[in-house]
């Protein structure tokens, strides 16, 4: 299972693994009290295109697109698949610190997991 939390928001031992997906860790906020199981920012947005989008809701579809291709350019996808694996283990929750809960990178990313996770585009080599 694959869940998605703010930073900001109280830890659960639900929770399970909790990976920050922010390219910067949030301000103010120490690791114990994030509990932040692993820090994956190269998992997170390139730092033009998070200021590009500016958590703009007008912006969210091309943000999608243009995330998804950062991530397939800086061959991330061996990565991608790892937390699929995990994710069938155990839980895992993607961690960001945005304010705006809908429009964020760790629902982009948590959207191309699942779709990963189901075997959408090609990608049915993401097995246990």
């Amino acid at each position: 299972m694959i869940g998605i939390k703010r930073v900001y928001s109280e830890p659960s031992a639900r929770d399970g693994a909790r990976i920050l997906v922010d390219r910067v860790w949030p301000r103010g906020f120490s690791k114990e009290r994030a509990r932040i199981d692993e820090w994956r920012n190269e998992l997170a947005p390139s730092t033009g295109l998070r200021k590009w989008f500016g958590h703009d809701p007008a912006k969210w579809t091309e943000f999608r697109r243009r995330f998804r291709t950062e991530l397939t350019r800086f061959g991330m996808m061996d990565e991608l698949k790892k937390l699929v694996r995990l994710s069938r283990k155990r839980t895992i929750t993607l961690v960001y610190s945005a304010a705006d809960e809908e429009h964020n990178q760790a629902v982009a990313l948590k959207e191309w997991l699942d779709e990963l996770s189901r075997g959408a585009h090609g990608f049915h080599d993401v097995t246990v």
